[in-house]
């Protein structure tokens, strides 16, 4: 997992409660595990006008033009907008990576699913908690003419509004905190006892060689 860097990027404004993970990824989409590849059928119901389907070519599918990832002042954004309960419904992983492979790195809202908001940390996304009167300010200057853009600091827990040239501040909890600065998954995390597996295993193959495979005694 890459490192959390602090960035500028652009808003996109979602102004919808309750999206759940089926809208965010549809379940056809699900065959693959990769963790790529999924960016083009992000909210591929709101965003097309046909039905999608696995490796389809989306580069000639017509799009909804009033759904808000196709506007232009929007293109190109790594922050999500969006309202209460975002990611609720199934626990499909599948939804950040969508998000992810998009390019997002930040999504705002009110509240998250608990699921989706855990899968959020584990591949690379933050995911930012504000009162609900902020999100509603965030969205009266999102939807102006100008694209609003907002800095995110994660290691100060800082947001910079360009636009009105205010800060808000976030929670974050630590641990989660510093796995995306370090750039550590449930792997990354794992690795970091390294030397304490492979000592634990030098003790145990000569108990249990036959949990070992290349010795010759793998269980039959």
């Amino acid at each position: 997992m890459d490192k959390f860097e602090n960035f500028t990027g652009v808003v996109c404004p979602l102004d919808r409660a309750n999206v759940d993970t089926d809208a965010i990824i549809p379940k056809q989409f699900l065959k693959s595990i990769k963790r790529t590849g999924f960016g083009p059928n992000l909210f591929d119901e709101w965003r097309y006008l046909d039905h999608g389907e696995p490796d389809q070519d989306n580069r000639n599918r017509p799009q909804n033009p009033d759904f808000v990832l196709n506007d232009p002042r929007y293109q190109g954004a790594q922050i999500l907008l969006t309202r209460e309960n975002f990611g609720c419904g199934s626990s499909r992983e599948h939804a950040p990576w969508a998000l992810a492979d998009f390019g997002f790195r930040v999504i705002i809202a009110p509240s998250f699913a608990d699921i989706f908001y855990n899968n959020c940390f584990k591949n690379g996304i933050l995911p930012i908690t504000l009162p609900p009167i902020e999100v509603a300010d965030l969205f009266a200057i999102a939807d102006g003419p100008e694209a609003l853009r907002i800095t995110v600091d994660l290691p100060r827990q800082i947001l910079e509004i360009s636009i009105i040239r205010d800060r808000l501040g976030f929670a974050v909890d630590p641990f989660r905190k510093r796995c995306l600065l370090e750039g550590l998954d449930d792997i990354g995390l794992t690795l970091e006892h390294l030397d304490a597996i492979r000592a634990y295993e030098d003790r145990r193959r000569p108990q249990a060689p036959w949990l070992f495979p290349g010795n010759g005694l793998e269980a039959r």
